[in-house]
């Protein structure tokens, strides 16, 4: 897990994603934030570049590639895979079954948009802080 990494959110409703940029710009962390609207966007970026994100809020209702079909891409993609990427789902409704199938894709979080702003900035800051300190794998040489 790289803590200095950019924080990649995947959001194509323009109203979450402007409530998302003034929570991060306030909160004032330290990690670069990038935006991407769709999936296959963020998917290029992952395999292009040699950052390795701090962690991935992906919407789950996407065009053309929904978060679920992206977090398998993900995850059984190896070069991914081993930089040990936390991935978060953030979704306006779940279902039993839509969070069944995410922990099966071995997601390490699954949350419901609040309906208010100051609820989702203190969700965002517990996400932040709780991965903060947080260790993976990755982070012990072998």
């Amino acid at each position: 897990m790289n803590k200095n990494g950019p924080v990649v959110v995947i959001e194509d409703d323009d109203d979450d994603k402007q409530m998302l940029q003034e929570i991060f710009a306030t909160l004032n962390y330290k990690n670069k934030i990038v935006f991407f609207t769709n999936a296959e966007d963020a998917l290029a970026y992952f395999n292009r570049t040699d950052v390795t994100p701090f962690l991935i809020l992906s919407d789950v209702n996407m065009p053309r590639i929904n978060g679920f079909e992206l977090r398998e891409k993900v995850h059984t993609n190896t070069l991914l895979s081993i930089k040990c990427i936390p991935y978060l789902f953030f979704t306006t409704a779940a279902t039993k079954q839509s969070v069944i199938d995410a922990y099966s894709l071995s997601v390490q979080g699954f949350f419901v948009k609040p309906n208010s702003y100051s609820q989702l900035e203190s969700n965002i800051k517990l996400i932040m802080e709780y991965w903060s300190v947080c260790i993976a794998p990755n982070e012990y040489e072998v």
